[in-house]
């Protein structure tokens, strides 16, 4: 299946970094989030991509039209430095499509942005490009083709830190609770689409307001909650996150564990 991601954000919750660089581009370790969303589709078999871009699609593009293999991969070299012979390889077999969607595009039109470059496809996949997980994708795959629905998505505790708040009639604090420690749940991307999704959309409409509400009323909608690792969109997560890959425990790298293709 081609896997839709979209890039052209602003990155305001980002802003440390995306004022140089787009939000996608930030690093965890040697590589960008961005490759890091990619490279976990294309361990489940998708690696066919159309990337939406917008702000500073430029760095984008360059990071891989100058893309550099031997930074996360054994290679041999040899002549003093003239030959590399790469031991393996992370996106010889990968397809990239880059689209400009708009410098302030929201999501909704970033998808209609490409649809036609998804003609043909009966299902396709979407996400945001800055969230990682350690979900196997394919059970959540395998949950929306049962369905029959038009529209599945992750559905996450959230990841940030702060307490939920419950007030009484005169406005007496009568619980307060680590937000992890509630019922809340909420989208946290990893979509999965039917190529009717595009009848829900209309102009300038942003995704998940008025198209999921829609889908919603028909009971198109469906959630696949998360019982895995889920995480990034913040400055302190993204810290966090380097210091999981720099003490070598990061759980959405299930790449490193034997590879499960879904035909799909």
């Amino acid at each position: 299946m081609k896997v839709v991601l979209f890039c052209g954000g602003l990155g305001t919750r980002l802003r440390e970094f995306s004022e140089d660089i787009p939000k996608p581009m930030v690093n965890i370790g040697y590589r960008p989030i961005l490759w890091h969303v990619m490279k976990y589709y294309a361990h489940f078999g998708h690696k066919d991509f159309i990337l939406c871009l917008g702000y500073k699609a430029d760095k984008i593009k360059e990071y891989f039209l100058n893309y550099k293999e031997h930074l996360s991969n054994d290679f041999t070299l040899t002549k003093g430095g003239k030959e590399i012979r790469l031991e393996s390889s992370d996106i010889e077999d990968w397809k990239i499509t880059f689209v400009d969607t708009g410098l302030r595009s929201n999501i909704g039109q970033r998808l209609k942005a490409v649809e036609k470059y998804l003609d043909g496809e009966e299902i396709f996949l979407a996400n945001y490009s800055d969230g990682l997980t350690s979900l196997p994708l394919p059970e959540q795959v395998d949950f929306f083709r049962k369905s029959g629905k038009v529209a599945c998505f992750l559905c996450v505790k959230p990841s940030q830190s702060f307490h939920v708040v419950t007030l009484d009639e005169d406005k007496g604090i009568r619980d307060i609770r680590y937000v992890r420690d509630t019922d809340i749940l909420i989208n946290g991307g990893f979509f999965v689409f039917r190529k009717d999704i595009f009848r829900y959309i209309r102009n300038g409409e942003e995704l998940v307001e008025a198209p999921f509400r829609r889908l919603i009323q028909e009971g198109q909608l469906i959630g696949y909650e998360c019982k895995t690792y889920w995480c990034m969109d913040t400055f302190k997560e993204q810290q966090e996150l380097s210091d999981m890959y720099n003490n070598g425990c990061a759980p959405w790298e299930v790449w490193k564990t034997p590879r499960i293709v879904n035909g799909g």
